[in-house]
């Protein structure tokens, strides 16, 4: 070979000679990797929508489209006694049922109101964990809406109602006649907030 085929001028010209086809290849490739990633976006957005409700039958959570099939069931409904309480773990909250005693049925959803008051002069996050008596019973209850499912942030001196949405499950054993549903308010501190 002769050494003008190896000089650099001549190298500089084949590789300026592959640039043009090797950059289309490489822009081919990246618009194949962005289209590829939107039509995926896409089709996420389109599944979500049935993936959070395959979730929610799957976990129970939010079951409002099964409220009245279950309210609805083969068992009847029995008269019971429901009780409500409310507690704040720090005192910065003033918390409260509207009602305290309520008659009720097995398999009928229930609306009740609890009230909260932010008694200090800063905002407060709180999260409110629920108990049953007996304890067994918790179970039984099931919750279509409740200000327990997430943290709930409160402004300086601020009054909220927020209700609570639930049935008890119609297999309620016998021997109960009495469900206490109580909730306690802890203040979350701001380390752990989400």
């Amino acid at each position: 070979m002769s050494p003008a085929l190896h000089s650099p001028a001549t190298a500089s010209a084949t590789v300026t000679a592959q640039s043009p086809s090797a950059r289309t290849g490489k822009n081919r490739r990246l618009a194949l990797i962005l289209l590829t990633i939107v039509l995926g976006s896409l089709f996420f957005v389109a599944l979500q929508p049935g993936l959070y409700k395959a979730f929610c039958e799957w976990t129970g959570l939010y079951d409002i489209d099964r409220a009245q099939e279950v309210a609805a069931s083969a068992i009847p409904g029995r008269p019971v006694t429901l009780q409500f309480d409310a507690n704040s773990h720090d005192g910065a909250l003033r918390f409260r049922p509207e009602t305290t005693v309520l008659p009720a049925r097995t398999g009928d959803i229930m609306h009740v109101v609890y009230r909260v008051e932010n008694t200090l002069d800063r905002t407060v996050v709180g999260q409110a964990v629920p108990s049953y008596g007996p304890q067994y019973a918790g179970s039984y209850v099931k919750k279509l809406d409740c200000f327990c499912f997430k943290q709930q942030t409160f402004a300086p001196h601020e009054v909220r109602e927020m209700p609570v949405v639930f049935f008890l499950d119609t297999r309620l054993p016998e021997e109960v006649n009495t469900v206490t549903l109580s909730y306690t308010f802890f203040e979350v501190p701001v380390e752990s907030r989400k």
